[in-house]
C-alpha cells in the first residue's frame, strides 16, 4: 500500500473508491503482494526445493487458495472442512498434509479416500485409529508422526506449540514405540517426522534448537524418513519496529541438518504467505468523547477481526485520505460489539479523525477472516482481490437472510 496524491491505494485502486463502491467493512487482498511473498519464500529455500504446503487455517478463502495453487503450492489442513476446501481449490491431493491433534474417524476415512500425501499423527491412539480404518478399507496409508521437541519458540504463549506443556506431538519414548508399531503394520507406512513449534516466530534461533533436537532423535531411531516436516510459524512484521525473521540463517541451519539427515523438507507457511496481503477497510460510525478518551467507533468489530481481542495483537491503522496536520487527541479504535475487548488500537500523534471517514487496518490477510464469526448476529464482511486496477469479489458479503 502507498499514498498517491494523499489517497491510500492498494495496487492501483484507492481505498476510498473501494469503500464508496462496496461499502464497509470489507477485506481486500493484493494479488501482487501474494505473488511476491510466494516467490520470496521459494527463493529463500531454493537450494533444497521443499514442498510448500500453504496452511489453510490462516485464510480459508477458496478463491485465494486457487491463486496460491497456481504457484505450485500444496496445502496443510487440520480438519475435514479445510481438506474439502483445498480439494475444491484444485490442490493436488499428493501435496496435502493433514495435521492436528483430534482427527475423527470420519476425517481419517475421508483423508484416506482422497489419497492425500500424509496424515500427520500426534498420539498413539490416533496412529492405532488410522491403522484400524486403513485395515477396514484394505488400504496402505502414508503417515507422519509429530514430535514435541520441548522448544520455546519465543512467541506469544497462546500460539506456542512446541513445549512439553503444549498438547501437540509425542515424546521420544512414544515416538520409538510408534516407529516399531508401524514397522509391523501392513496398513500404514511411516514416511514423515513432523514438528511445529509455534506461530509468528521472528527469531531464527528457536528453529536452530528445533533442528538440533531432530538431529538427536534421528541419531537414535532406526528408521529412514522420506519427509521431514518442519511446520511453519515464520512471522511477519506488524509494525516498522519489529525485526524480520532471518531466513538466510534458518536456511543455513537446514542445509547443515540435511547434510547429515537427507530427506525431502516440507514447510507449512500461512502468515508469511498471506499475512501482509490483506487490509480491512472500515468506516467511522461515531466519535464519542469521554472524560478520558476519544472513542472512535467503527463499523468493523471483533467478529470481523478477532486477533486484537484474542491475542492483544495490534494492526497498523491508516487513514484512507492523508492529512498533513496531526492532533494531540488520543483515539481508541473500537467496534460496536457489547464487549470491552472489542477494540483494535490506541492512536497517538495521529491526524484528526471525523465521523464517516474511512480507516484501514493493515496486515490482516492471515487469521483475519478465517477467525471471524457471526457474533451479535453480524453478517461477515465482503472479500475482494485486487490485481492492478481490477477488482474481483472473491466472497460475497453475508446478508441477514443468510443468518436468520
Amino acid at each position: 500500500m502507498k499514498y498517491i496524491n494523499k489517497k491510500l491505494t492498494i495496487e492501483r485502486v484507492s481505498v476510498q473508491a473501494i469503500a464508496n463502491k462496496y461499502n464497509t467493512p470489507t477485506y481486500c487482498y493484493s494479488f501482487n503482494k501474494l505473488k511476491e511473498n510466494i516467490i520470496n519464500f521459494k527463493n529463500n529455500f531454493k537450494s533444497f526445493s521443499p514442498l510448500i504446503c500453504f496452511a489453510i487455517k490462516s485464510n480459508t478463502n477458496v478463491n485465494l487458495i486457487r491463486e496460491i495453487k497456481k504457484f505450485g503450492l500444496g496445502a496443510d489442513v487440520v480438519s475435514k472442512g479445510e481438506l474439502m476446501t483445498a480439494i475444491k481449490a484444485g490442490i493436488n491431493p499428493e501435496k496435502i498434509v493433514f495435521s492436528g491433534v483430534g482427527k475423527t474417524t470420519d476425517e481419517i476415512s475421508y483423508a484416506i479416500d482422497k489419497k492425500i500425501l500424509l496424515i500427520n499423527a500426534e498420539s498413539k491412539s490416533e496412529v492405532f485409529e488410522i491403522n484400524r480404518v486403513a485395515k477396514l478399507k484394505k488400504k496402505k496409508v502414508f503417515i507422519g508422526i509429530r514430535i514435541n521437541p520441548n522448544t520455546d519458540a519465543k512467541t506469544l504463549t497462546q500460539i506456542s506449540t512446541g513445549k512439553k506443556e503444549n498438547k501437540f506431538g509425542v515424546n521420544n519414548k512414544t515416538l520409538i514405540e510408534l516407529v516399531n508399531y508401524c514397522k509391523n503394520s501392513k496398513n500404514i507406512k511411516l514416511k514423515c517426522l513432523s514438528v511445529h513449534i509455534g506461530s509468528q516466530i521472528l527469531d531464527y534461533r528457536p528453529y536452530e534448537k528445533m533442528l538440533k533436537v531432530l538431529d538427536k532423535i534421528l541419531n537414535i531411531i532406526d528408521h529412514k524418513f522420506e519427509f521431514i516436516d518442519l511446520g511453519g510459524g515464520m512471522g511477519i512484521s506488524y509494525d516498522d519496529k519489529t525485526k524480520k525473521l532471518n531466513y538466510k540463517k534458518y536456511n543455513i541451519a537446514i542445509k547443515k541438518f540435511l547434510k547429515k539427515h537427507y530427506s525431502k523438507i516440507i514447510f507449512e507457511p500461512g502468515r508469511s504467505i498471506i499475512g501482509n496481503t490483506g487490509i480491512l477497510i472500515s468506516k467511522i460510525v461515531y466519535i464519542k468523547k469521554s472524560e478520558r478518551k476519544n472513542f472512535v467507533i467503527l463499523d468493523a468489530a471483533m467478529n470481523d477481526l478477532m486477533r486484537p481481542a484474542l491475542y492483544g495483537a495490534v494492526h497498523r491503522t491508516l487513514p484512507s485520505i492523508k492529512k498533513n496536520k496531526k492532533t494531540k487527541k488520543i483515539y481508541e479504535l473500537v467496534g460496536p460489539i457489547c464487549e470491552s475487548t472489542d477494540k483494535f488500537s490506541t492512536l497517538k500523534n495521529f491526524q484528526e479523525l471525523k465521523e464517516k471517514e474511512i480507516v484501514v487496518m493493515s496486515d490482516v490477510g492471515a487469521y483475519g477472516m478465517s477467525l471471524s464469526s457471526n457474533y451479535n448476529v453480524r453478517p461477515k464482511a465482503l472479500e475482494i482481490l485486487i490485481k492492478g486496477s481490477k477488482i474481483k469479489i472473491i466472497r460475497k458479503r453475508q446478508k441477514y437472510s443468510d443468518l436468520i
